[in-house]
């Protein structure tokens, strides 16, 4: 049995890596997965929440750890579902971008985060994270 090819990438912001791992996924056709929209997606949860404070790693943790989150499409027009919605553009918004800045320090939220990306990488991807 074979494994499915995942190749990650990381660097610092800038540095090309998102352009890098679109352009490696098209050409391998395997999905693109911006780890950044997971750790957006999770942010967005939070703030939809009204019981959740963003500094409740306990709280936050566990919701990172139940909630669905899925990535599909073209590299170039990735859509990012927050149970079953597509939330691709309002993940982009400052209020999630500041919370998403939060909540990623969280080690609970980088462990459910790195399970679904390893879920996610059974299909075969490219990574791209900080």
């Amino acid at each position: 049995m074979s494994r499915p090819l995942i190749i990650a990438i990381d660097g610092p912001s800038a540095s090309g890596k998102s352009t890098l791992g679109r352009k490696l996924a098209r050409a391998l056709g395997l999905l693109y997965i911006d780890t950044g929209s997971m750790y957006r997606a999770v942010a967005l949860a939070v703030i939809e929440s009204t019981s959740i404070s963003e500094t409740d790693d306990v709280a936050v943790g566990s919701l990172a750890a139940r909630i669905d989150i899925d990535l599909a499409g073209d590299p170039d027009s990735l859509r990012v579902t927050l149970d079953g919605l597509d939330v691709s553009d309002r993940i982009r918004d400052e209020d999630v971008t500041h919370t998403s800045s939060i909540i990623s320090t969280i080690p609970a939220v980088r462990r459910a985060m790195v399970q679904r990306q390893r879920e996610l990488g059974e299909r075969g991807a490219v990574m791209n994270g900080r």
